[in-house]
């Protein structure tokens, strides 16, 4: 079923079920944890690779413990066709546990992005083991094989103000409702998995020489431009970096981005240089909020949102608001709390 044709209760279950398990790193609640690092102090590491790793699952534990004795927190996804994740800690941790990983030699080429958090923004460490490193359902793409080109962020500008060229934001509609490029068709997707039908339901993309597409940090639009070669289009390019490469190496007066970038973190969103956004998250259905949603009547700290109002119940309501005390009591204790 088409994103777009789904009910909003729908839509707002499958946001949250995405934002619970992951991608590329989730927020977790499944651990209490005190954070009290001074603002910036916090080293974010964002990576992915596509290579082969036949022998994946043999890499998890000392990946963990790595990660583990380093103070590290996140989530770190390892498949047979690669690694993909978002870690942060102190300098001296991030940087081990990037040096653990680029010492397998299949991934001694991986790159990662940079930025900074004001707290840590993970409540704890967590290495699991997929089928796929981003899920899109589809047997036997390639990205190390048949990846599109990569366009680098100085040179981003240029293709995507070209008549000839068509952008597409391969993100989910939550992701894009709060920013994205000038000109750039939204898919509607609920989840990547939706990704292949709407190609395959928009023939009419061929209609100009040459398509663009982006994401966050890379990894969806490489294996996108991976998917839509095998489907027979011809020039497809793709951001080098994603957006957070994109929003880190150009000036905002040069920029084409209008808005925010959605981070799957307690930050929530990034703006230019990436500096933290101003959003934050709805407890109960976990949509990305704006200034303005947050001073809607419809708002409850921990418990409602105008994204989620009319599709939660009265009892839904009552439990939230009991979570919600929880938390902000483990607040005064100087404590996170599971499900805050």
């Amino acid at each position: 079923m088409p994103a777009s044709s789904r009910s909003p209760a729908a839509r707002i279950k499958a946001i949250a079920r995405q934002l619970k398990t992951g991608y590329p790193a989730c927020m977790s609640h499944e651990a209490s944890a005190e954070t009290n690092e001074e603002p910036g102090g916090v080293l974010v590491a964002a990576l992915y690779h596509f290579a082969r790793l036949p022998g994946y699952a043999e890499l998890r534990e000392s990946l963990l413990d790595a990660c583990r004795a380093g103070g590290v927190r996140g989530t770190l996804l390892l498949a047979a066709e690669g690694v993909n994740g978002t870690i942060a800690g102190s300098e001296d941790g991030v940087r081990a546990v990037l040096a653990h990983l680029r010492a397998v030699p299949a991934l001694r080429d991986l790159e990662h992005k940079e930025s900074r958090a004001s707290a840590m923004p993970f409540l704890r460490m967590k290495v699991r083991l997929k089928k796929e490193i981003v899920t899109m359902g589809v047997e036997g793409i390639d990205p190390e094989r048949l990846a599109g080109t990569y366009v680098a962020p100085k040179d981003w500008n240029a293709l995507i103000s070209d008549p000839d060229t068509i952008v597409i934001d391969t993100r989910n509609d939550y992701e894009v409702a709060i920013g994205t490029f000038r000109g750039a068709i939204d898919p509607r997707t609920r989840t990547f998995r939706d990704f292949p039908d709407w190609v395959r339901g928009n023939r009419d993309l061929a209609a100009r020489p040459k398509i663009a597409m982006f994401c966050t940090g890379g990894i969806r639009c490489e294996k996108a431009t991976a998917f839509m070669k095998a489907e027979g289009f011809e020039d497809v390019f793709h951001l080098k970096g994603g957006i957070l490469k994109y929003l880190e190496e150009v000036p905002e007066e040069e920029s084409l981005w209008d808005g925010a970038c959605f981070v799957f973190d307690e930050r929530v969103s990034v703006t230019h240089g990436l500096v933290e956004g101003e959003h934050a998250l709805c407890r109960a259905c976990r949509h990305p909020l704006t200034i303005e949603d947050r001073a809607s009547p419809l708002f409850e700290d921990g418990v409602s949102c105008p994204h989620c109002q009319e599709i939660r119940s009265e009892d839904d309501r009552m439990r939230y608001r009991q979570r919600q005390r929880q938390v902000e009591l483990a607040g005064k204790r100087g404590k996170s709390h599971i499900g805050g």
